[in-house]
């Protein structure tokens, strides 16, 4: 088919359906069934797991796993960005990881602590997979839509995402609470996990047939241009340099962005650890039930997040969705009971793809004149990933030393301040706010 043009219905619409096939991921892998799986998986009271040669607390070894996973994206997605922008075919990659992702997603079917070093890389799979992939979905952003189209595309995006991921998690539930007895409900969770890569791969072939594969150079890889990555990024950091509103806009998501991911990623595992559910089965739906309520409130939250930056401006309204954050920190830190943890379930919805879609837009509306996306992309993916690692390497090991993790919350509550400070001293000068 022939090349569609930028800003046209049909493209933007393919680009935003990836959201809708790849966000399986990141509700029922890394948000709600697979963290329940996880913990379901020790019996006693004393959750703690042996694995390379430590004796690690059950959830501090998910978190470290993951912060390695980010670190390893960190390295991987310049040297990657730079060859797909030599070769001209940043879609190869994306369909790459997308069916890496997959493929993990499935493999945890077969999750077991006594085959624990084989399941912990089906985790790391479907984690690489989907944040690899994002790293060229993202960078298609400023290509497909132009500026005054970026920040209701990337909305609609996340609503498509949070809309598609509810569909699954409804019917992964009803797999899970038709059976009666424990182990029953692990097989059907297991079954969950299939669903996840088998949806992942077949709804983004709509993706990949629409979008537009890139300027093809013809050029072959070579050992020289492997490393063109990080020259790029070094390039990009020069030009920051040169771009005071950019460059102070990164390190305030830098430090919130930091923050905002670790909590999405440890919320479960917190709900299922340190709030008194009363009950497995109770534990089991309460978990579940307040993720879909995230998702649900996430949809209005992103639409309101859009509407208010197209009002208040992109930097107001980020500034007022990090005090809310802030202040989930401190009340997280002394919730207990289930109805505590569904009111912060329906806060962190509100604020959380709101603060994804607006990060992103930002972003994208703060670049210089350029066809050189990806590098600036790949940039910012970089910034993100690290500070995910930063954030969860702390966070696990305040769990690991002090046994509780609502020390690891609590300390999070300061990345949040400092990100409102350093948005507070992003230059309106220049800055379209639209």
């Amino acid at each position: 088919m022939g090349q569609l043009q930028k800003g046209s219905k049909k493209l933007l619409n393919a680009w935003a359906f990836y959201d809708w096939a790849n966000s399986v991921y990141t509700l029922t892998i890394a948000s709600s069934i697979f963290p329940i799986f996880y913990s379901a998986l020790f019996l006693s009271e004393v959750k703690r797991v042996e694995a390379f040669g430590y004796e690690f607390k059950s959830t501090a070894l998910i978190t470290f796993v993951t912060a390695f996973t980010f670190l390893v994206v960190a390295v991987i997605s310049p040297i990657l960005s730079g060859i797909a922008d030599y070769v001209g075919n940043k879609k190869s990659f994306m369909k790459f990881f997308c069916y890496v992702g997959a493929i993990g997603c499935i493999g945890l079917y077969w999750f077991s602590l006594e085959r624990i070093h084989l399941s912990l890389l089906f985790y790391f799979m479907g984690l690489i997979g989907y944040w690899g992939s994002l790293v060229f979905y993202n960078s298609y952003l400023p290509d497909i839509a132009y500026e005054e189209q970026q920040d209701s595309v990337s909305a609609k995006g996340f609503a498509m995402g949070y809309i598609g991921s509810v569909i699954l998690l409804i019917i992964n539930l009803v797999m899970v609470m038709s059976q009666e007895n424990g182990e029953d409900k692990m097989q059907m969770m297991r079954y969950s996990f299939i669903t996840v890569g088998v949806w992942w791969a077949l709804f983004s072939q709509y993706t990949f047939y629409i979008l537009p594969k890139g300027v093809s150079s013809g050029h072959k890889v070579t050992r020289s241009i492997v490393f063109n990555g990080f020259k790029e990024l070094k390039g990009v950091w020069n030009q920051l340099k040169e771009n005071l509103r950019l460059k102070r806009y990164l390190y305030a998501f830098f430090v919130f962005s930091m923050a905002v991911q670790t909590i999405m990623l440890v919320a479960v595992y917190f709900g299922e650890e340190e709030i008194a559910w009363g009950s497995d089965d109770a534990k089991t739906t309460g978990l579940i039930v307040s993720i879909l309520v995230i998702q649900l409130v996430a949809i209005v939250g992103a639409i309101l997040t859009s509407k208010a930056s197209s009002r208040f401006g992109n930097i107001k309204t980020l500034v007022f969705v990090n005090f809310i954050w802030m202040a989930l920190c401190f009340y997280a830190y002394f919730m207990e009971t289930p109805i505590q943890f569904y009111i912060a379930a329906s806060i962190v919805g509100l604020v959380m793809g709101g603060i994804q879609s607006l990060a992103r837009s930002t972003y994208s509306k703060f670049l210089p004149e350029t066809e050189d996306t990806t590098s600036y992309f790949s940039f910012y993916d970089v910034a993100e990933k690290i500070g995910i690692v930063i954030g969860m390497l702390i966070y696990g090991f305040i769990d690991q030393i002090t046994g509780s993790m609502r020390n690891s919350i609590l300390f999070l509550f300061l990345f949040f301040l400092v990100g409102i400070i350093l948005l507070y001293r992003v230059p309106k000068e220049g800055y379209q706010e639209s």
